[in-house]
């Protein structure tokens, strides 16, 4: 599960891990926990509530066993089959072995897949590859990774055979499990500017910001606290981040996904000014401390009903994830 940002959010935006491949027309079997084209309770055998991991994947089945998969791990890949190919309910075949520790409930992972039609054999896209990932997504038994993957280890690629569920014919996915993320910034350590907020991090990685004496800057500060390896936010992206947000007026906190219980998922450009500047151009992985002027922000006080008008805001933001936008047709 995935949450809002009810402060900083100028719209409601919901993270959809399979995106739409450009005019291709894909279920929406991945949405991380949120309402999809799935088969319900009573279509799917494999929606019963389970409490493992282990035991969440569907079964096998004479569907998923007669995908034939040519293609690296890691890479786009064909799969061959006899079409129209008959699906009566969610079959995972494991066709690869990965390698390391077994995924457990609640981690973020990554992946990849190839789509197919399943009446006609025709690839329908493929996302994930080519240096241009999907966002992570939180696995549980009870969503639909945890039913692909259940307790499988990075490395993985699995067949996955999905009924047809109306619009939608049957589909084949070869699905590459690619790793596991972690919930927090795991970049490099950068030496911090003089005059800023402190911060001071938990265990857990969860921030805790000290702000200094004296008044708010004018315009808006940025620094990167940490420096990350991975994709560039790009204008547009979806992103999935960790943050902290508090006044520096009083130094309270009006916001913070720590404390929401999960990681939050939005546009770059669904966001105040401030806080988008603070994500675009940065690396995943890496954590940034902003300072948000009301300009920049919620407006100067009276400017609106907002409770942050007039108020410098101050974010810690770990970014776990960017999505690029898919190219107009």
């Amino acid at each position: 599960m995935v949450t809002s940002l009810p402060f900083i959010l100028r719209i409601t935006v919901r993270i959809r891990p399979l995106v739409a491949l450009s005019a291709i027309a894909l279920s929406g079997v991945l949405l991380a926990g949120c309402a999809s084209s799935a088969p319900t309770a009573d279509e799917s055998p494999t929606a019963a509530p389970v409490v493992d991991l282990c035991s969440a994947a569907a079964p096998s089945g004479a569907a998923s066993d007669a995908v034939t998969v040519e293609g690296e791990v890691g890479q786009e890949s064909t799969a061959t089959f006899t079409s129209p190919l008959e699906i009566t309910n969610l079959q995972t075949t494991v066709v690869e072995e990965g390698s390391g520790d077994p995924v457990e409930s609640g981690e973020l992972v990554t992946y990849a897949l190839s789509a197919f039609n399943a009446e006609t054999g025709e690839k329908l896209g493929a996302i994930g590859y080519d240096g241009n990932p999907v966002l992570p997504v939180q696995i549980s038994p009870d969503n639909p990774i945890g039913q692909i993957l259940g307790c499988a280890t990075p490395g993985t690629r699995v067949v996955v055979a999905y009924p047809p569920a109306d619009p939608n014919p049957g589909q084949v996915y070869v699905f590459d499990f690619v790793s596991t993320v972690p919930d927090a910034a795991w970049g490099e350590p950068q030496e911090p500017q003089a005059g800023l907020p402190e911060v001071t991090l938990a265990d857990d990685g969860a921030p805790t910001i000290e702000i200094p004496s004296g008044d708010a800057p004018a315009d808006l500060q940025l620094e990167t606290l940490k420096k990350g390896d991975g994709a560039t936010v790009e204008s547009g992206d979806t992103v999935l981040v960790q943050y902290t947000g508090v006044k520096w007026s009083d130094g309270s906190v009006f916001d913070s996904s720590w404390e929401n219980g999960a990681p939050a998922s939005f546009q770059t450009t669904g966001v105040v000014d401030g806080f988008r500047q603070a994500l675009e151009g940065q690396t995943v992985g890496s954590q940034v401390l902003v300072v948000i002027p009301p300009a920049l922000g919620y407006g100067e006080a009276g400017s609106s009903e907002n409770e942050l008008a007039g108020e410098t805001l101050v974010f810690v933001v770990d970014i776990l994830g960017t999505q690029h936008q898919a190219p107009a047709q």
